[in-house]
C-alpha cells in the first residue's frame, strides 16, 4: 500500500481527479488522421526527462476525436498508462486525448499537477500490481479512482513539486550525459567493426572498387562473394509449446528472438519446451552457429549472433536461421561482425518484405545471396581476434556507464519516494517559489 505521511490528510484519487479512458477511431477512415489533435499513446510516455507531453507521434483530425466519443482533457491533466508498463506518467502540455491504452486524470480545485505526477510516479509499483487480465495485464478505471493519495493544502503541493523540479532535472541532467555517452560509445564501436571488416587492419593495403556502392572500396587482394559460395547449410527451427521461463539445468529450452541482439548471444533468453519431439535435437545449437532472426521489425530483422560455444539442450525456432559456413572458407565470427554492420544493411533493408511496416521478413534465398567481402582466412582470424578485444573494451566501458545509470535512476526514484512521502523536509531546502517555479 502506498505511504502516507504521517498527520497528512489522504484522499482517495476519485476526489482528486476526473477519470476518463481514451479510445481509437475507426480504422480504414483517412479523415480521422493527420489532424492536429494530441492522442497520447503508451508509446509517448515512459522518458524519465519528459514531465510534459507537448506533442504526439500521431494526431487525430476533429473528425477522428468525435469519432472516439470520449472528452478532450485540458492542458495540466495527467496522462497514465494503464497497459504495460503500466503506470507511465505525464502531464499533458496541451490539450489532448488518448487510446485506450492509457487513461486522462483531468484535475479538480486544490490539486497542483506536478505533485501529483510525482506522487504518481512512487506509487507505481502499487499501480502494476493491481493490474489484472488473462492476455495482457490492464489497470482498471475502478482501481486507480480507489488509490490513495496524500493531500497536503495546495501550497505545500507546490512547494514539494518545486523542490522535485529542480533536484530530477540536476539528476536527469546528469542521466542525459551518461545516455550521451552510451550512444557515442556504442558509435565507436560501431564504426570500428564496420572499419575493420571492409578494410582490414593495413592501413596502407591496396585498394579496389568493390562494384558495390553500400561496400566501397576493399582491399586489392580480398574477393566478394554471395554467402551461398561459403555456406555449408542454412535452415530454421520449428515452434515447439513452450513455457514462459527460461530452461533449469538440464532441461531443453528453445531460443526467444531476444536471444540474437546486435552480434550478441544472449543464452539467457529462451523458454523451456513442455514438450519434445524425437527429432527436436537436430534443431541443438553447436559452437560457430551463425544466428540470423527472419522476422522481425525492419530495424532489428535480421540481427546476427555467433553462438559462441555447444549448446545442446537450446534448439533453434521458427523465427531464426541457422547458418553453417564451410570451414576455412570464412570464420563464422568474421561473418557476424561483417552483417552488423550499417553497410550489409543496406542488403537487408532492400530485401525485407511484409505486409505490415512494423514486421517484415528475409526469405533463406535473400541471405544467400547477400554479398560479403572475403579475405584470406589467416587475415579473418587476424580480425576477429583483433574485434574481440577491441569490443570487449567497448562493453566493459559501456556497462561502467550503464551501472553509474542504474544509480541514477536509482537515486532519482528515491528522492522521489523520500519527498512525497514526507521524509525530506522541502521547508529546510533553501527552495522558494520565488526562485524556482515549475514549467507549466
Amino acid at each position: 500500500m502506498p505511504t502516507i505521511p504521517v498527520g497528512s490528510e489522504a484522499r482517495r484519487l476519485r476526489f482528486l481527479f476526473d477519470t476518463k479512458s481514451g479510445a481509437t477511431p475507426s480504422s480504414g477512415v483517412e479523415e480521422y488522421w493527420d489532424g492536429n489533435v494530441n492522442w497520447v499513446t503508451p508509446e509517448d510516455l515512459g522518458k524519465l526527462s519528459d514531465r510534459y507531453v507537448r506533442n504526439t507521434r500521431r494526431q487525430i483530425s476533429e473528425e477522428g476525436y468525435n469519432n472516439c466519443g470520449v472528452s478532450l482533457a485540458p492542458p495540466g491533466s495527467i496522462v497514465l498508462s494503464k497497459r504495460a508498463p503500466i503506470g507511465q506518467t505525464a502531464i499533458l502540455g496541451a490539450a489532448s486525448t488518448c487510446n485506450q491504452g492509457c487513461f486522462l486524470l483531468a484535475k479538480k480545485n486544490g490539486v497542483d499537477e506536478r505533485f501529483y505526477f510525482y506522487s504518481l510516479i512512487h506509487l507505481r509499483p502499487a499501480l502494476e500490481a493491481l493490474g489484472r487480465g488473462s492476455t495482457f495485464m490492464e489497470l482498471s478505471a475502478d482501481d486507480l479512482r480507489s488509490i490513495l493519495l496524500p493531500f497536503p493544502n495546495e501550497e505545500r503541493q507546490r512547494l514539494i513539486a518545486n523542490y522535485l523540479d529542480h533536484e530530477t532535472a540536476r539528476i536527469d541532467r546528469l542521466i542525459a550525459e551518461k545516455q550521451r555517452m552510451l550512444a557515442l560509445l556504442e558509435e565507436k564501436r560501431a564504426a570500428l567493426i564496420s572499419r575493420v571488416v571492409t578494410r582490414g587492419l593495413d592501413p596502407n593495403a591496396l585498394l579496389k572498387p568493390s562494384g558495390q556502392e553500400w561496400l566501397g572500396e576493399i582491399p586489392a587482394h580480398w574477393e566478394i562473394l554471395r554467402i551461398k559460395f561459403i555456406t555449408a547449410a542454412l535452415d530454421q527451427g520449428t515452434s515447439p509449446i513452450a513455457a514462459n521461463t527460461p530452461a533449469g539445468a538440464g532441461e531443453l529450452g528453445v531460443l526467444k528472438l531476444s536471444a540474437v541482439s546486435k552480434g550478441r548471444f544472449k543464452r539467457e533468453e529462451n523458454k523451456a519446451l513442455r514438450e519434445a519431439g524425437e527429432n527436436e535435437q537436430a534443431f541443438a545449437l553447436r559452437k560457430g552457429d551463425v544466428l540470423i532472426t527472419r522476422g522481425n521489425t525492419p530495424e532489428l530483422v535480421a540481427d546476427v549472433a555467433c553462438v559462441p560455444g555447444d549448446e545442446p539442450n537450446l534448439l533453434l525456432p521458427d523465427l531464426i536461421y541457422r547458418l553453417r559456413v564451410q570451414e576455412g572458407r570464412i570464420i563464422p565470427e568474421y561473418l557476424t561482425y561483417l552483417l552488423t554492420t550499417a553497410a550489409a544493411r543496406v542488403q537487408i533493408r532492400r530485401d525485407a518484405r511484409g505486409s505490415s511496416g512494423s514486421m517484415v521478413k528475409v526469405s533463406q534465398v535473400h541471405v544467400l545471396d547477400w554479398l560479403t567481402p572475403l579475405p584470406p582466412i589467416s587475415e579473418q582470424t587476424e580480425i576477429v581476434d583483433y574485434l574481440q578485444l577491441a569490443v570487449e573494451r567497448f562493453q566493459s566501458m559501456m556497462r561502467e556507464v550503464s551501472s553509474s545509470l542504474s544509480l541514477l535512476s536509482e537515486r532519482r526514484a528515491a528522492l522521489i519516494t523520500a519527498t512525497v512521502t514526507g521524509q525530506i523536509d522541502v521547508e529546510g531546502t533553501n527552495m522558494n517559489e520565488r526562485g524556482h517555479h515549475g514549467t507549466r
